[in-house]
């Protein structure tokens, strides 16, 4: 005998582990807008020192405290996104109010910083020319655009959050289990014995 599954076997275990995760989805579904939050901060996270290049090159109004207060915020929020969606309870509207609050400000930094970049790169004296050495002026626009875009579609999540988590708990997540179509058949011995 082979210890290897059959195919049979292998595809209820892909099913079990997705009914397993759509289980989780059901009771939580707040971690979908989560997700792309964490998203959207390993992408700007890792690559850091793009923009930080970039910021030193260009040397822009504010460009520096953008990239700070981006940085915080980008941490804050899973603080503040933790809070606001407690375990078993609802969901805290102080703090939803305040997690609105910096991702409006994350865009808005955000903007900032790219209109800075693009300012550089078109104005008509001393234009600053991305070349080889300076790719990462490219590398640093195209991540802060990511950025704003996961952090707005974090927003878009969390508006319709009801929406959806409605439609997720109407999943049918429950076994079949063989032999309980007919439980009232079942017969009970006497413990007289």
């Amino acid at each position: 005998m082979s210890d290897q599954k059959t195919p049979k076997k292998q595809g209820r275990g892909i099913k079990e582990v997705f009914r397993k995760y759509m289980v989780a989805l059901k009771r939580s579904p707040q971690s979908i807008p989560l997700t792309v939050l964490l998203i959207a901060f390993l992408l700007y996270s890792l690559n850091l020192s793009s923009i930080a290049n970039t910021t030193a090159r260009i040397n822009g109004a504010n460009m520096g405290q953008c990239e700070f207060v981006a940085m915080l915020f980008s941490i804050l929020a899973f603080v503040v996104f933790l809070r606001a969606f407690p375990k078993r309870r609802k969901a805290n509207k102080v703090m939803l109010g305040l997690l609105g609050g910096m991702l409006a400000l994350l865009v808005f930094v955000d903007t900032v910083y790219i209109s800075r970049i693009v300012n550089a790169t078109t104005r008509a004296e001393n234009t600053i020319v991305i070349d080889d050495n300076s790719r990462y002026i490219s590398t640093a626009q195209t991540v802060v655009t990511l950025h704003v875009i996961f952090i707005a579609a974090t927003a878009l999540l969390l508006i319709t959050l009801p929406l959806y988590s409605k439609a997720i708990r109407k999943i049918k997540t429950s076994i079949e289990v063989e032999g309980n179509e007919n439980m009232a058949a079942i017969e009970f011995e006497d413990d007289d014995q």
